[in-house]
């Protein structure tokens, strides 16, 4: 008779051990895998208010001031400002998360990784192997399908894989909460070099329009990559089918490419004879309202999937 073994800690467990369809837990973890960590929606949210009140505040002192930055000045402020969305939402979750904390340098190695993974992967991918620069705005179908089959599937396969094959299996990993945790770390460690990459790229930007492009897009990997935390942790501590981390992950990137498509269509107004003008506000307002449903979403499916554990059914 096979032995059974509790899928967090490997440790041996018996014949009547707690179980989510196959996988079977020691009662610790089993007590784990469903607990609601409210520390973390509450740095989640924290943070996404701060991060929409910091960019309006800079880019209100900016356009006030009009500061005279140029070359290696106005490149190294940028570069300090694309550090900022992660160093807010890691300085928010570790106030918070005092009861039942997370391995410090487990959250921060993920942020990190899934900035190696943009640089040595991702960007080369997106921009020296398929050279979307220079067709995905031919057109809206082009748009679209470049967005979400190239941008989006690469960008969120690297964070995906930043989490898979680091703390995914490690024992450290044993909550539901836990995916959408390490989830978030990888996203904003990936928009932080996106943002960085963009700075340098350009020698320096705007400091008003630049503030609210980083943010747009800290909001907006952090979102996508929370969402594939939440299926790697279903596909952890339950029994789901073999589609269900490809679904999880073609769900990220749709969303990715989709809200890349309509961000670029909503920040620009004006016509061809005005010659249009970049607004990046409305940007701003659309990544907060998809970061926010993102995060009201995986709420809900969390605390469901939750209750149907302490009920003894397996997840939502």
């Amino acid at each position: 008779m096979e032995s059974l073994v509790c899928c967090v800690c490997q440790k041996p467990v018996g014949s009547s051990a707690p179980r989510l369809g196959r996988r079977a837990y020691c009662d610790v973890h089993y007590a784990k895998v469903s607990r609601d960590r409210a520390s973390v929606w509450r740095s989640s949210l924290v943070t996404l208010v701060a991060l929409v009140v910091f960019a309006a505040l800079v880019a209100i002192v900016v356009q006030a001031t009009q500061p005279a930055l140029k070359g290696t000045a106005l490149v190294l402020v940028g570069v300090v400002l694309a550090l900022v969305p992660a160093v807010i939402w890691l300085a928010f979750f570790y106030f918070q998360d005092v009861l039942e904390p997370e391995p410090k340098p487990l959250v921060i190695g993920v942020a990190v990784l899934g900035a190696l993974l943009a640089s040595a992967v991702g960007i080369p991918l997106v921009r020296s192997l398929f050279h979307v620069q220079d067709w995905l705005s031919s057109g809206l179908l082009v748009n679209i399908l470049g967005s979400i089959l190239v941008v989006g599937f690469v960008q969120e396969f690297l964070k995906f894989a930043a989490v898979r094959y680091s703390v995914y299996l490690l024992p450290e990993f044993d909550e539901r909460m836990d995916g959408i945790l390490y989830g978030t770390a990888a996203g904003l460690g990936y928009a932080t070099l996106l943002n960085i990459n963009y700075v340098v790229e350009n020698g320096g930007v705007d400091l008003g329009i630049g503030i609210l492009r980083i943010v747009v897009t800290a909001l907006a990997q952090a979102s996508f990559a929370g969402i594939t935390g939440y299926f790697l942790a279903r596909a952890k501590f339950e029994d789901e089918p073999v589609w269900w981390l490809p679904l999880g992950l073609t769900i990220a990137a749709v969303l990715n490419g989709l809200f890349t498509v309509v961000l670029g269509g909503i920040s620009r107004t004006g016509s061809v004879l005005q010659q249009q003008t970049y607004s990046p506000w409305l940007g701003l307002g659309l990544a907060a309202v998809v970061a926010g449903l993102t995060l009201a979403a995986l709420l809900l499916l969390i605390r469901r999937a939750n209750r149907k554990t302490i009920t003894g059914a397996q997840g939502a």
